[in-house]
């Protein structure tokens, strides 16, 4: 969803209507997981995608569909079916997609827009069967809720089951709320603010990291206690630019299982209060740039610093993995193929050289 925020942004202040299908359920090898979306405008427009283009063309039939009736529907999509290669879905998995009429004026959508614009938690409670409407939806903020599945008791239960979601998930509950396998089946999707990247070091490094932070989603805070070094114009790619010493600006900041700390400063004086820091917070990925040498000489500092063992392991040190990189761009695709691998548990391996799926199935990352 947030991918295509602006575009969708754009179709509610416009007072456009849309059709939005959006993946629900997957099951074995697809190119995308539970929430992608795909926007349908009346006159043809396509924003997004739920597919990575293998049944984009049979999603935007039932949009268009669906925008002409005004009726939701659930499409299954899958390689054992009769058209599956008139489709396209030839990765051997199976999608079913939701695909449900949008006005621009729906306040639960409005609600949604404005909290994603806002970085506030929300989440999302849609009927995809059951003994509910086919695609009624509830949208539950910090202020309360907005819309409704049909009854006040359903609408209580979906509130507490979306925001208990840690992302995606289905789960299925009573139509008066009570939990009962055979009744209501809920689609559920929690937002959380965009997940943090700490840089630390304002070096020519830190730049390109930071673009590929912004890149792949993440809050980018760049941090150097050099106020020479550390400004703004430097780092157009970077959210925020701290100048601090990194170890204090670290103990004040928030730092949850999603933050990737990247330090580049490969200064002890900077490095060792940091890393020590680092490692006392929850930090999902920590990675530390420097020679073998540097690593060696760093590692002794630590434990006199008091590391542990199991601290350590926590090092992704050197920073990134083996791509052969040079410059600083391609070490920046290497830190970031590095946290992307610990963050879902990859080998980091060529797919040319391993078995088995390539898109795994849904599931929570290993440190998200």
């Amino acid at each position: 969803m947030r991918e295509v925020l602006p575009q969708l942004r754009e179709l509610a202040a416009a007072g456009t209507p849309f059709a939005l299908a959006t993946v629900v359920t997957v099951r074995g090898s697809a190119p995308r997981q539970p929430g992608a979306v795909m926007a349908v405008t009346p006159d043809g427009r396509v924003i997004g995608s739920v597919s990575g283009g293998c049944v984009e063309g049979a999603v935007y039939e039932a949009a268009t569909e669906v925008l002409a009736t005004g009726q939701a529907r659930l499409h299954t999509y899958g390689i054992a079916d009769e058209d599956a290669f008139a489709v396209g879905l030839t990765c051997g998995g199976t999608l079913e997609v939701l695909v449900r009429a949008q006005g621009p004026h729906d306040a639960g959508l409005n609600r949604l827009l404005d909290c994603l614009d806002r970085d506030e938690p929300v989440a999302v409670a849609t009927v995809i069967g059951g003994a509910a409407p086919l695609g009624a939806q509830l949208v539950a903020t910090q202020d309360g809720t907005h819309g409704s599945l049909g009854n006040p008791g359903l609408d209580r239960a979906a509130a507490d089951e979306a925001r208990g979601a840690l992302s995606t998930a289905v789960r299925h509950v009573g139509a008066e709320g009570r939990r009962r396998m055979d009744e209501v089946t809920l689609f559920l999707q929690s937002f959380r603010p965009p997940a943090r990247m700490l840089v630390f070091g304002a070096i020519d490094h830190a730049a390109a990291t930071a673009r590929m932070g912004a890149f792949l989603g993440y809050r980018v805070t760049v941090c150097d206690a050099r106020p020479v070094f550390a400004t703004p114009e430097r780092f157009p790619g970077a959210d925020e630019v701290v100048c601090a010493w990194p170890h204090e600006y670290l103990a004040r900041t928030d730092v949850d299982e999603r933050t990737a700390v990247c330090v580049l400063t490969h200064d002890p004086k900077f490095d060792i209060p940091l890393l020590l820091a680092a490692m006392r917070t929850r930090a999902g990925y920590i990675g530390v740039m420097g020679s073998r040498r540097t690593h060696d000489d760093r590692t002794r500092r630590l434990r006199e610093g008091g590391a542990t063992d199991a601290d350590l392991s926590r090092l992704r040190s050197p920073i990134g993995l083996d791509l052969g990189a040079r410059t600083p761009e391609e070490t920046a695709v290497s830190i970031a193929a590095e946290i992307i691998a610990t963050r879902w548990d990859g080998t980091g391996r060529p797919l040319t050289y391993s078995t088995g799926d390539i898109h795994r199935g849904t599931r929570e990352p290993a440190t998200p």
